[in-house]
């Protein structure tokens, strides 16, 4: 009796192993690399319904993909006005959600040599490759709004998302970044806000139809969210140029949990929000 219990249970072990990978309804992937051979899963929630009267469908570029692709690709498909949209989450191939050693050197600046543990500052290439392999690839794929261009970022991702705009503000008309480290390598992007602060002083820069968005949990560090609140007061003094800054808090939440609790409210924001 006992070796057909073990039989039993090794071929259920064996059937578990050899299982079919969940696949997610409407989604396709792609691999792809970027110039200098790093290895990326671009996981994509492919758009429904008829292409708008805009002549493209808005597309939303989301960071950290393993970790959050599948909540927000959920959200999009349940409710008919979010899912004339394209979701476009950059992964790696990786069986972990977060792969901390690759999104350590893509979402982040240089580090001095004694600091650089794992590898960082890797920043510029990353958004080489969005900007200059993956957009392209998701232009001649699909009929895509250029007027309506989103990126969204959590933690490390929040970070690069400012960074984004404050160094190539012209790439995404609007950005939501959910508790970005904003202290990070003590507050390296306060040099980089104060250049572009400049610029827009200067005329510069076309601002008119751009956005960030900051959003944080009530129940992360106090500075951290001192640091965001601080931010976008400061960057309400570019609506003049037409910047639009927001500061959300979402009650209850933590610095892991606020990402799972926002889909629908990010994407429903991204989707109304619309250049005329």
């Amino acid at each position: 009796m006992r070796t057909l219990i073990a039989w039993l249970a090794a071929l259920l072990l064996a059937n578990i192993a050899q299982a079919t990978p969940v696949t997610l309804d409407g989604t396709e992937q792609w691999t792809m690399k970027s110039a200098e051979g790093r290895e990326y899963r671009i996981m994509v929630s492919l758009p429904e319904g008829d292409v708008p009267w805009t002549g493209g469908y808005p597309v939303i570029y989301l960071l950290d993909g393993n970790a959050y692709f599948a909540a927000f690709h959920a959200a999009k498909r349940a409710q008919d006005r979010l899912r004339g949209s394209i979701l476009v989450a950059i992964g790696y191939p990786s069986d972990t959600p977060l792969d901390f050693e690759r999104r350590a050197f893509d979402l982040s600046p240089p580090q001095p040599p004694e600091r650089n543990t794992p590898p960082q500052g890797g920043q510029d290439l990353f958004l080489d490759f969005i900007e200059k392999s993956l957009m392209p690839k998701v232009n001649a794929r699909f009929k895509v709004d250029q007027d309506q261009r989103s990126l969204v970022g959590h933690s490390f991702g929040g970070m690069f998302g400012v960074y984004t705009l404050f160094t190539r503000p012209q790439l995404f008309q609007h950005v939501i970044a959910i508790s970005p480290s904003l202290w990070w390598q003590d507050r390296y992007l306060m040099a980089h806000e104060r250049a572009f602060t400049a610029q827009a002083n200067a005329g510069k820069l076309d601002l008119t139809h751009s956005s960030l968005t900051l959003l944080i949990g009530d129940r992360e560090m106090p500075q951290e969210v001192q640091d965001a609140r601080a931010l976008q007061l400061r960057l309400q003094a570019l609506s003049q140029y037409g910047l639009r800054s927001d500061f959300q808090v979402e009650p209850g939440e933590d610095h892991m949990s606020v990402p799972f609790r926002v889909p629908t409210r990010v994407l429903d924001e991204l989707i109304s929000t619309r250049r005329f």
